[in-house]
């Protein structure tokens, strides 16, 4: 990963000494000989980290140039924002101003002697890796580590006539490919196998290859292996051998065929005869695009079928292609697959030993989570383990046996070198973006929307191919990247957002122990689960003391402190990350966040929910100035320092604080110019106004108060998406004020408004801000509005629509199911008037609904629901809605409803609904339906 490392430091060297190039000047020399000789370093580590592992040499010497371009970068951002710092302040008087002449010369000579020290160690290993017989690649897009992966390949190479016994849960799996692979109407040209590592991709499609019916329908078979280093020449050599059970005459003379006539040959074969071809396991689209020139392109009755773990390799641009993605296995089917593999001579051991080993077994397999190579793995450990007491010691470390295996056999290889291959393969730009993932909690589910920012704020995202300058944010940049891992099978979707967008990720339990492991490795993460331990810099494999750049503490009850201040490495860490803070409480209170202040160089710092009485962030925190990423969300934390205003590399800035005193905010926020993301206490406090206008990249602005921020400056932050505006007093000039920001509220992707003011005027001037934003494609509504926009199709962007405390009236529900495109509503505690007592859901309204969730309307007593409303709705949750004693009888009419959740509604519509009860007809065709609670 030093690759990544030394690009990534390259383009920060190069974007910062590109804006502060001015202040820089009296080290440009320096700074453009160490950015060359990172170019020139560049060439070699694309061999170098393939080579890691096979000499400790490489591996030390990697290590020690990730090292040096860190330091580099922070050498030099250090220098730069100090001299920024001081030259934008001024001095007072000339004669400070001459005194201070010699001191700063001194500095400037001691930077640049710095800077040529670690450009000198850089050609220094430089020259190392040559001698090491490192070779240059100047292609980024090539493949590296092709000898690194020649024994492996060989290892895990499939082929057809191998049939695997003991194949469970595929059964499904099988049929379905079958059935798409023999029909005559409608048949796909391509049929793609899309999955995860060690899923079982390979034994299904050998399956399929076998299957009676398949051998039946094609007249002529070809199964190819595709390693990671083929030639196209060679798959296209043995696909046409295969298919034509070439003679040796026959392939004689296409080993003398050039490569326009094999492929000629091999397309004409493909057209006229029945095929199926097998491409077992391909990693790249350029592998695809490479092949494919041999294949027909027109109807045809032969088949691709294709194995990847690429997402983006299954959904090819044919318009034939079917995609399958087999699932894990489920809980009876992973202990059927166990038992065939661990226990094959079962009525040889007597029930009690079964039993036994059937609960330690069930316990074991829940590490596994229903992936067969794990599966196979443990019971190749544990059918070598006879006695109880033997799978009792395979139980107490069962994570390290699944992962490594128990030899070099393929079938018993430990499932994180398989997982790895998927790592191995990643382009050099996503490595350390998968790795940053290892700091989650394991069965966690974390929010795109944060770990975009992480990534931004670690440098870890820059504009490949001037994407930037076509109007695509960091974060856009850095959701595409995170899409490529969920496509690449590393991550896995959680939730969704309401236009489809993912909203949450989470890591499988295995990928995640090999990321942990490949973290550990590049010295990348360093995980502390006890404070205990006061040292930040840890030994690698190659017993190299190595500088721990990024920190993530798990804290328990029984830690006696936030961190330690002993320790003299802090100064190297970029992110600190806490986690467990909202069940740690600290013995003592004072200071705790004080030794936060030896983090010199710190990017990143996340200290979210601490819920101690009383916490201060030090004034120190403003000597920060490095910090790109700072969140104390849900932290009991008491002031605002003004030395914030310091940061002025800030991009987020999370103040989202527990404690709600009326915490007076400084007007420092105006200096923070790179600030991205900003989030505010709600109701804070201000002396006088606090100035935005200069936050010209501002995206994402939270509880902006009208009571001490002034609205005009909205209109000048143009690059605006996300506003939280809080409505406290009436406002005036309110219709100048929106007509001179129309072009930036146009711009609002995401609106919320909170009005607080009771009068009649913050009713309709929450209307009005409303009525501002058409471009919205998600609106929350909470507290009292005159009504909604008149002309909903002016809204075709809105999605998500949530309301609370609205006091609406009866005939708004008319204005609401009038969204064209609305796929999400929250309907909560008081969204219509308390004299409504009588919900009407009409026949057309809603046609794009999905998902309606409707709670604490205690007031409504009855609810109908025309038939043709709501066509599309799949998801309904009602909740609290004490005053309903039945629910709809339209219910029958919503044929697309899956889900249906009803908690704490009264006891009478409990009954009713109920199997044997007088309303169940109404929902009986819903497939899941979940009942909880009810009111007396």
């Amino acid at each position: 990963m030093a690759e990544a490392v030394v690009s990534f430091v390259l383009e920060s060297v190069r974007d910062f000494t590109i804006q502060e190039a001015e202040f820089l000047s009296g080290v440009s020399r320096q700074v453009e000989a160490a950015q060359t000789e990172l170019e020139f370093m560049q060439g070699f580590l694309k061999d170098a980290d393939a080579r890691q592992g096979q000499d400790t040499r490489v591996q030390i010497c990697v290590a020690k140039i990730r090292d040096a371009a860190y330091d580099l970068e922070d050498i030099i951002e250090t220098y730069g924002l100090k001299v920024v710092s001081k030259k934008k302040r001024g001095l007072r008087n000339v004669l400070k101003r001459f005194a201070c002449i010699f001191k700063e010369g001194v500095h400037l000579h001691q930077i640049g002697g710095e800077i040529e020290n670690i450009t000198t160690k850089i050609s220094s290993l430089r020259s190392s890796l040559q001698s090491y017989n490192i070779k240059e690649i100047r292609d980024r897009d090539s493949s590296g580590g092709e000898s690194s992966l020649q024994l492996h390949e060989r290892l895990r190479r499939s082929y057809s006539h191998v049939v695997e016994r003991d194949v469970v849960g595929l059964e499904s799996n099988v049929e379905e490919l079958v059935m798409h692979l023999v029909k005559d109407e409608n048949r796909h040209q391509v049929v793609s196998v899309w999955g995860m590592g060690g899923l079982g991709k390979t034994t299904l499609a050998r399956k399929v290859y076998h299957h009676k019916k398949v051998r039946q329908h094609f007249h002529s078979f070809a199964w190819v292996c595709v390693s990671q280093r083929f030639q196209v020449r060679n798959v296209w050599e043995g696909i046409l051998i295969e298919l034509i059970s070439a003679t040796w005459e026959q392939k004689q003379e296409i080993k003398d065929m050039t490569d326009d006539e094999i492929a000629k040959k091999l397309f004409l074969v493909l057209q006229k005869m029945r095929c199926l071809v097998i491409l077992d396991d391909i990693w790249r689209i350029n592998t695809w695009n490479l092949l494919e020139i041999a294949f027909p392109n027109v109807e045809t009755e032969s088949t691709i079928l294709l194995t990847t773990r690429n997402q983006a390799v299954a959904s090819l641009a044919n318009r034939n292609a079917y995609i399958h993605q087999p699932q894990p296995l489920n809980e009876n089917e992973s202990w059927e697959l166990l038992e065939k593999k661990a226990i094959p001579a079962r009525a040889e051991i007597d029930l009690g030993m079964y039993t036994k080993k059937k609960d330690l077994g069930m316990k074991m397999l829940k590490h596994c989570k229903g992936l067969p190579l794990a599966i196979i793995v443990l019971a190749g450990v544990l059918a070598r383990k006879n006695s109880i007491r033997e799978w009792v010691r395979v139980y107490e470390n069962v994570r390290e046996y699944i992962n490594r295996g128990i030899g070099h056999e393929k079938e018993y290889e430990g499932v994180s070198r398989v997982l790895a291959l998927s790592y191995d393969d990643l382009p050099y730009y996503l490595k350390p973006c998968f790795l940053y993932l290892s700091h989650y909690p394991e069965d966690s589910e974390f929010l795109v929307s944060e770990l975009t920012k992480l990534w931004v704020a670690e440098g870890l995202i820059f504009s490949r191919q001037q994407r930037h300058s076509l109007g695509e944010t960091m974060e856009d940049i850095a959701r595409d990247w995170l899409s490529e891992l969920v496509e690449r099978c590393l991550v896995q979707v959680g939730t969704r957002g309401s236009i489809g967008t993912i909203k949450g990720c989470r890591i499988h339990d295995l990928v995640r122990d090999m990321c942990l492991l490949r973290a550990k490795e590049e010295s990348f993460l360093h995980i502390k689960y006890s404070l205990q331990e006061n040292t930040f810099s840890v030994a690698t494999d190659a017993t190299q003391l190595v500088k721990i750049r990024r920190l993530a503490i798990y804290l328990d009850k029984n830690a006696d402190m936030l961190i330690s201040s002993r320790d003299v490495t802090n100064g190297h860490v970029r992110s600190l990350l806490f986690f467990g803070l909202e069940e740690w409480f600290p013995k003592s209170e004072k200071g705790l966040l004080s030794p936060l202040k030896d983090f010199k160089v710190l990017r990143v710092l996340k200290v979210e929910g601490l819920h101690a009485r009383r916490v201060e962030l030090p004034s120190e925190i403003g000597n920060m100035v490095h910090l790109r990423f700072l969140s104390v969300r849900r932290s009991n934390i008491k002031t605002f320092p003004p030395s914030l205003g310091n940061l002025v590399c800030l991009q987020t800035l999370d103040f989202r604080v527990s404690s709600y005193n009326g915490m007076v905010i400084p007007n420092v926020m105006k200096k923070m110019k790179q600030l991205r993301h900003l989030y505010l206490s709600s109701q804070f406090r201000a002396k006088g106004k606090l100035e935005l206008s200069t936050l010209g990249h501002l995206q994402t602005l939270y509880n902006l108060s009208i009571e001490y921020c002034d609205l005009k400056d909205v209109g000048r932050l143009t690059n605006l998406r996300k506003l939280k505006i809080e409505l406290s007093s009436s406002l005036q000039n309110l219709e100048e004020i929106l007509e001179s920001t129309g072009s930036t509220l146009n711009h609002i992707r995401s609106l919320f408004v909170h009005n607080y003011s009771e009068t009649n005027s913050g009713e309709e001037q929450a209307m009005q801000i409303v009525s501002s934003c058409p471009g919205i494609y998600k609106l929350v509504l909470v507290g009292p509005i005159a009504e909604l926009p008149k002309e909903p199709h002016n809204y075709r962007n809105l999605t998500k629509l949530e309301m609370r405390g609205c006091d609406l009236k009866e005939d708004q529900m008319g204005t609401l199911e009038k969204l064209p495109n609305l796929t999400t509503l929250h309907l909560g505690h008081k969204s219509f008037h308390e004299n409504t007592k009588i919900l009407v859901f009409s026949e057309g309204g809603f046609p794009s609904l999905e998902l309606l969730d409707v709670c604490f309307m205690h007031k409504i007593t009855e609810w109908r629901i025309e038939e043709g409303a709501m066509p599309r709705l799949c998801r309904l949750e009602i909740k609290y809605c004490k005053g309903l004693t039945t629910i709809p009888d339209g219910l029958r009419y919503l044929t697309n409803l899956r889900e249906l959740t009803i908690i704490g509604m009264h006891r009478k519509l409990h009954r009713r609904i109920q199997e044997e009860g007088e309303d169940f007809y109404k929902i009986q065709h819903v497939p899941s339906l979940v009942i909880e609670e009810r009111f007396d």
